[in-house]
């Protein structure tokens, strides 16, 4: 339980703020750059003041050599005490210095070497034998640090141990003694990076901030916002552009469901008024079986008209959510269009329409007949409906490349240019004078469309007002396989 109240508690806490989760980014890269810089210069330091002292080594080694020599038996500093550099030299060399026989013997030892202390026996053979000199590190007894190099010493036909040293305890500090200013300094760094981060981050952030106004605005109920690109091509451009894109997108589907709630109140509230009316006439006025047929014949018609109503609305809501399967199988589509056509024959006779099929029998696809039923009886249904008496009718079907094309023609009033782009949206209606004949609720081309969509088709329409109007339905011979998906997703 105290586990559970304890999640709840972290969950109520409120997260950091992106412009503080921001700034303490710029901190933490920050810091972690400035520390690998502290210590790449102080490693680069020890290096550089390693290799110094290397080189005063190598100097005062062979300085050593031109002023140590044999004299009969014995090593000698040969120099001129009267001269003042040879002096000081010599001088200097016998700061740190020790001189031993072969056998670890010691021959000379200066005060400074003492403090080290003398070296063991078997060192120096070891040094002896390998013949080459070394250079190692040494403490004395009050914690001074001394670079020492030793090896052999070849003489009067003998060789000797020689060892010499150089203080090196205050180079050793100087690095220690940069990073500790530094590390001093680095605070105060990293406080005026934080105070220039966080304003920096405010600066970036204040169009992401604008965009979240906006949408607090837009929940409001304000979908005509729009917020004005920055004009630099960034990340921040593409967020603004995306959301204005959004904003007409959502815009155009709210006023799209406006118009579709006023078209199916409606739609929905003629077919109850008309049955409404048709039974209160019965029940007011009916004396005979015939009177009330006729009333009931009548409501009952009108209550097919609504159960055509939201029979489509229902298949378009099945179709949006996925619940529509397609269930392919290779189909002769001349035999479903001289079906579907032979259907709406009757209807055209009575309105003195022409109604023409020229199909290719070869034309064969792997689709749903059900839905290209469908799809049909759409188009032909706004055909029929929307051509004026003694008008034509025109339904083709063919080969072009590898697809299939279903075209249904006519020439009727023809539909507005600016109409068109809005045709296959769900709920859209045309609604001025030239394709006024007729009423729906604006599903039927919203089918058309999803329904090429889904074999992996689709849809083109061509119309010019007074001239007719031309859709023509394009499907792959061969099915996708993705193309079930692809639809839904529209």
């Amino acid at each position: 339980m105290m586990f559970a109240s304890g999640l709840r508690t972290a969950a109520r806490r409120p997260a950091l703020g992106l412009r503080t989760r921001l700034t303490l980014s710029y901190v933490v890269l920050f810091a972690v750059v400035m520390t690998s810089i502290g210590l790449t210069f102080h490693q680069a330091l020890v290096v550089i003041f390693h290799q110094q002292t290397e080189r005063l080594l190598d100097g005062e080694w062979n300085a050593l050599k031109g002023f140590l020599r044999a004299r009969e038996t014995e090593l000698v500093w040969a120099y001129d005490p009267e001269h003042p550099e040879e002096a000081f030299t010599v001088d200097r060399l016998r700061r740190v210095f020790l001189l031993t026989d072969a056998e670890g013997e010691v021959i000379e030892m200066s005060n400074g070497y003492a403090s080290i202390g003398r070296e063991p026996p078997e060192l120096i053979r070891s040094i002896l034998r390998s013949g080459a000199p070394a250079t190692v590190k040494r403490t004395g007894s009050r914690g001074e640090v001394y670079m020492v190099r030793m090896g052999p010493y070849g003489a009067a036909g003998r060789t000797y141990f020689v060892a010499i040293g150089l203080p090196v305890s205050e180079n050793e500090r100087v690095p220690a003694r940069m990073l500790a200013v530094y590390a001093a300094a680095a605070p105060v760094m990293l406080l005026a990076i934080a105070i220039l981060g966080w304003y920096a981050a405010g600066r970036s952030l204040s169009p992401l901030l604008r965009v979240v106004d906006a949408a607090r605005i837009v929940s409001g109920g304000n979908l005509s916002l729009r917020i004005e690109p920055l004009g630099t091509g960034d990340e921040l451009d593409q967020l603004i552009e995306t959301f204005n894109g959004m904003m007409e997108r959502l815009e155009a589907n709210f006023e799209q469901m406006k118009r579709f709630s006023v078209d199916a109140s409606h739609e929905l509230r003629t077919p109850l008024t008309a049955i409404r009316g048709q039974l209160e006439v019965a029940l007011l006025t009916a004396r005979t079986t015939d009177d009330f047929r006729r009333s009931i014949a009548t409501a009952l018609e009108d209550v097919e008209r609504l159960g055509r109503i939201v029979q489509s609305l229902l298949q378009l809501a099945q179709a949006e959510t996925g619940q529509l399967r397609l269930n392919l199988q290779p189909e002769m589509l001349a035999e479903i269009a001289a079906r579907q056509t032979a259907r709406f024959s009757p209807l055209a006779e009575k309105k003195r329409i022409s109604l023409r099929l020229e199909a290719a029998e070869d034309c064969v696809a792997a689709v749903d007949r059900l839905q290209i039923e469908r799809l049909l009886d759409n188009l032909l249904s706004n055909a029929v409906k929307y051509t004026q008496e003694g008008g034509a009718v025109e339904v083709r079907v063919r080969r072009e490349g590898g697809e299939a094309v279903i075209e249904v023609a006519d020439n009727g009033p023809g539909i507005a240019e600016h109409h068109l782009p809005h045709i296959f949206e769900k709920f859209y209606r045309v609604r001025e004078g030239e394709r006024t004949a007729g009423r729906g609720v604006g599903l039927g081309l919203a089918f058309v469309r999803w329904i090429a969509l889904a074999h992996g088709g689709r849809v083109e329409v061509r119309s010019r007002v007074g001239e007719g109007t031309t859709f023509a339905v394009r499907l792959p011979l061969r099915p996708a396989a993705a193309a079930p998906a692809a639809a839904k997703a529209e």
